[in-house]
């Protein structure tokens, strides 16, 4: 049966992939991001392939810009299956004292409040028909802390925190609730992380073998068709070589 699968932050990394391997699993997508190019880009692409596609251009920290653009959705395509709260970023590697306050708050408002928002919005839907899966797309750096890490693994904490919150919250329906923990993942993440220094960001993957977002939608597509009533409730996903947040042998 397929299912409609809204992914927020589709356009790049870990949301583009799970847009591609969604799609070859024969889903239906709702794809959100703040380049609407690139979103028609990904929509030719996937539609030219057979799979259905409706694209929302907004940036998740604009709450009613969410909002309006969720209710813009056929009536149709409004009984969402599956939530993958992907949209998030890092920015930054400054001690906590010499952190960049604006970069703070893009993280948080992305991270949490983006991720709050759209869980507000979609959720209700699933509890009325009481069916669905929110999965949201955390980190290893929110287990523990690393050097110049602290705002980013506090929001990723955060999305820890509310994802447990979420499934204890749905535990009295038919909603499952899933952490996806990813480790080193080569995607632009770090060339973001580094405001577009792209020299910077490709030695984080120097010596080592870096997960790619093929591997996090591998297993994003495999916990929303695990049998009803198995909840995948999280995951951590690292390289071969990489142990924590801060362990990583490079050679």
């Amino acid at each position: 049966m397929k299912k409609i699968v809204l992914i927020t932050g589709a356009t790049s990394g870990i949301g583009r992939a799970c847009a591609t391997k969604f799609a070859e699993n024969g889903d239906k997508l709702i794809l959100t991001g703040r380049n609407e190019t690139k979103l028609q880009d990904i929509k030719d692409e996937l539609t030219a392939k057979g799979t259905e596609v409706v694209t929302l251009v907004f940036d998740v920290r604009d709450r009613e810009q969410a909002r309006q653009c969720l209710s813009t959705l056929p009536e149709e395509w409004q009984q969402i299956d599956v939530l993958v709260n992907n949209a998030g970023l890092a920015l930054g590697l400054e001690p906590e004292y010499d952190g960049n306050a604006d970069d703070w708050e893009t993280m948080i408002d992305t991270n949490i409040k983006g991720l709050l928002t759209m869980t507000r919005l979609v959720v209700p839907g699933m509890v009325e028909r009481n069916r669905g899966h929110v999965i949201n797309v955390g980190s290893v750096a929110g287990d523990a802390a690393y050097a110049g890490g602290n705002v980013y693994c506090a929001t990723k904490a955060a999305v820890k925190a509310l994802t447990d919150g979420l499934r204890i919250d749905v535990a009295n329906t038919a909603i499952r609730v899933t952490n996806l923990k990813p480790g080193l993942v080569e995607t632009n993440f770090s060339n973001i992380r580094f405001h577009g220094d792209s020299e910077r960001a490709a030695n984080v993957y120097k010596g080592i073998k870096p997960l790619t977002g093929d591997d996090i939608a591998d297993v994003a597509v495999y916990a929303a068709n695990a049998p009803e009533h198995v909840q995948i409730a999280e995951v951590l996903i690292l390289a071969t070589h990489q142990a924590s947040g801060s362990v990583i042998i490079r050679k």
